[in-house]
């Protein structure tokens, strides 16, 4: 079933699809509707900026199809913030293919400019309590400073939004991954805090209506709820597997986390089996991390999983 069938359908039955956050026409009721029944191939696309199809090409090459989901990412060099507008017309121009479009930000810490280093920067460079507790609370400096840092990309995202291009957004991402500097701050002050003031800027001051907000968690500590940052603030799940997340325990103990709405596998570096989709079928989409596509499967595993009767691949969606 195509996206616009999807969508007739629910016009002619009347249907009324509501989102806490995001005001998306197509995109968010869509993985709605396929969830249960479909899968988006995903294809996560990074250093460098400059070449922003750098693994989705790989993909096409490797399979002779391109990945249904094209995601992006603002990053933290120096190169790569200089390529950011090329990214971002990236974006567009797969949106206009059809393709589902995902946004990262790699956000340097608050308490120094960008650019910024990997480990030490956006690893292993931890605010301390008292910086923290500056950090979300409202008119101090270093909250200010994380507000302008939101400006710049509001920039970009704008573009997105004039353009009429919906985005899964997913920022402070793995929130219990403690070496991240947002991260593994669990409880109603720590990471999720952070989450709930990005989001109700870029929504509420900003007025950036075209995201679609990811929440998203890591296969490494089962302490989800210490870091939701509540339902109205997220309109899908993501779940980053890179240790036993594909083990059937994490699907049963996120779907009651969930509920009704959409999840997805985020991040993974091995490929879901087309065997796993099957016995997990509410995930809406995957999403291989750049290079790791190519260094943790085989040819022969990236051919199946994009052959599998579940997966949709962009040619499958319809262009807009």
């Amino acid at each position: 079933m195509t996206f616009t069938k999807l969508l007739a359908g629910l016009l002619l039955a009347g249907g009324t699809i509501c989102s806490a956050t995001a005001q998306s026409a197509k995109v968010l009721p869509y993985l709605q509707r396929i969830s249960g029944k479909q899968i988006l191939a995903g294809q996560h696309n990074k250093e460098p900026n400059a070449e922003p199809t750098k693994w989705t090409d790989f993909i096409h090459k490797t399979t002779g199809r391109y990945p249904a989901l094209w995601s992006g990412d603002f990053l933290f060099q120096q190169e790569n913030i200089d390529n950011r507008w090329k990214m971002i017309k990236e974006a567009e121009r797969q949106y206009r293919q059809g393709a589902v479009v995902n946004l990262m930000w790699h956000a340097c810490p608050p308490v120094s400019g960008e650019p910024c280093g990997w480990d030490p920067g956006l690893l292993n460079q931890l605010l301390t309590d008292a910086q923290w507790t500056e950090l979300i609370t409202d008119g101090t400096p270093l909250n200010k400073a994380w507000k302008v840092r939101m400006d710049d990309i509001a920039r970009y995202l704008q573009y997105l939004k004039e353009k009429n291009v919906e985005v899964l957004f997913r920022p402070l991402h793995e929130m219990n991954q403690g070496k991240f500097w947002w991260g593994g701050r669990p409880g109603p002050n720590g990471t999720a805090r952070l989450y709930q003031i990005t989001h109700d800027y870029l929504k509420n001051t900003k007025g950036l209506t075209n995201l679609i907000w990811v929440w998203d968690m890591q296969d490494m500590s089962r302490d989800f709820a210490a870091y939701n940052p509540g339902e109205k603030y997220w309109d899908v799940f993501a779940f980053d597997v890179y240790d036993q997340g594909y083990d059937q325990s994490w699907y049963n103990y996120i779907l009651p986390i969930v509920g009704d709405k959409p999840m997805a596998i985020g991040e993974c570096a091995a490929l879901p089996t087309p065997e796993i989709l099957a016995q997990q079928p509410r995930w809406t989409f995957f999403m291989a991390w750049a290079e790791l596509v190519q260094e943790k499967n085989s040819v022969e595993a990236i051919r199946r999983i994009y052959s599998a009767p579940r997966v949709l691949t962009r040619d499958e969606l319809p262009k807009r």
